[in-house]
């Protein structure tokens, strides 16, 4: 657990070098809540929002590890584009538990044109930051992120 706190710190120093580098910030506790949720997995999911005036990327919303994908789904804003990570539990064929990440685009077409904009333009460079994602999916509507679809991948 140590070496955990050791590298968790070094990251973070990392991480904070590098936002200072780049025009969207990445607030430091996007990283660390994501490195939560993979490494000791004390989230299910995690909502994250741009916020303009700061031009910085920071955690909206953390969802307790019993809380289903609907809670998740139901966490993103109709008309509003974020950024999530999903931690989905399923069974292989062989009956082993498993778990994959998921990273969410979530840009419904009811949001405004200038955050599409902004959204699509920071996504991979934030996406970068987050270490350990295994799918990803872009979603403009619920029915393009519904539990078949996550299934399926």
């Amino acid at each position: 657990m140590e070496l955990f706190s050791v590298q968790f710190h070094i990251y973070a120093l990392q991480l904070h070098q590098a936002n200072a580098a780049s025009g969207m910030a990445v607030h430091d506790d996007c990283k660390l809540k994501f490195l939560e949720l993979k490494a000791k997995r004390t989230y299910r999911f995690i909502v994250y929002k741009i916020e303009e005036k700061q031009k910085q990327v920071i955690v909206e919303k953390l969802g307790e590890p019993a809380q289903s994908y609907e809670d998740f789904t139901a966490s993103l804003p109709a008309d509003e584009c974020r950024y999530a990570v999903y931690d989905f539990d399923f069974m292989t064929a062989e009956n082993v538990q498993k778990s994959r990440i998921f990273f969410i685009a979530w840009c419904p077409d009811t949001s405004r044109v200038r955050s599409k904009m902004i959204y699509a333009s920071s996504k991979d460079r934030f996406k970068r930051e987050l270490d350990g994602i295994q799918v990803e999916l872009q979603a403009t509507d619920p029915t393009e992120m519904d539990l078949d679809v996550i299934k399926s991948r």
